[in-house]
């Protein structure tokens, strides 16, 4: 059912939006949250995953834009990594919606238990970042490109991905690291976002509802998300993913 009947729908929709723009503004992940929702309030897997997508980009939009003076100043061959970025999200885009509903619908659940996981071990994927530095402007292509791919397939996760590869990139700034981050998941997720607007895959009532929600969660819900410890926040956003993972492969069971 792609019309929402029921006003609890509207309510819910609108309320896991906002608690997932928050949790972005303190420690990402929210579309861990927002996507299995969305699939329960009747989307189809393809068609909930292109909403979300729209849902979140406002957000993503938002803080790149926060974060612009940081990204002007860096080096232009980093720069250049917006170009991986378009490219892996479109293509990306374009596996979704050419992926076979049922396959997608069949994956749907452990791409939610990859992204929980991925943001479960954030800090150990970070400390990789001083292992060493990432000199090769070659691999730095190749390493974002392949984030995009995913990025524009499904998405959550991406920011812990990118922080990781951008940490050997620029190891001393983390400001940067964040700067960049937003600014090529911007890019990421604005080629993808066209790409489903033109095919006619958004269910617009709940993107634009969900989006306004995120933003406002994302702006009102900072000041008090950060009052509350990070690690209690990811402990709550993971134990909903694995939650939602078990739930959706018995619900297909």
């Amino acid at each position: 059912m792609l019309g929402w009947a029921h006003i609890w729908q509207i309510f819910l929709a609108f309320g896991v939006a906002l608690a997932a723009g928050a949790v972005n503004s303190v420690a990402g992940g929210g579309s861990i949250l927002t996507f299995p929702t969305l699939i329960w309030l009747g989307l189809p897997p393809v068609m909930a995953n292109a909403t979300n997508t729209v849902a979140v980009w406002p957000g993503t939009v938002s803080a790149a834009w926060h974060l612009r003076g940081e990204v002007v100043k860096t080096r232009s061959r980093w720069l250049w990594l917006g170009v991986p970025s378009l490219l892996g999200g479109g293509l990306g885009a374009w596996l979704l919606l050419n992926t076979n509903a049922n396959i997608f619908r069949g994956m749907a659940p452990w791409l939610i238990l990859a992204a929980t996981c991925i943001f479960a071990f954030e800090g150990r994927l970070r400390a990789l970042t001083t292992t060493g530095r990432l000199h090769s402007v070659t691999w730095a292509v190749v390493l974002q490109f392949l984030i995009a791919l995913y990025g524009g397939y499904f998405g959550a996760g991406i920011g812990i991905l990118m922080l990781t590869t951008l940490g050997l990139l620029e190891p001393q700034n983390i400001h940067l690291q964040l700067g960049l981050k937003n600014l090529f998941a911007a890019l990421i997720n604005g080629v993808a976002v066209v790409y489903f607007i033109l095919a006619h895959r958004v269910v617009w009532h709940a993107g634009l509802l969900m989006a306004v929600a995120a933003i406002i969660g994302g702006l009102s819900g900072a000041q008090f998300a950060r009052r509350v410890q990070k690690q209690t926040i990811r402990k709550v956003v993971v134990t909903i993913g694995v939650i939602l993972s078990v739930a959706l492969l018995i619900y297909q069971g």
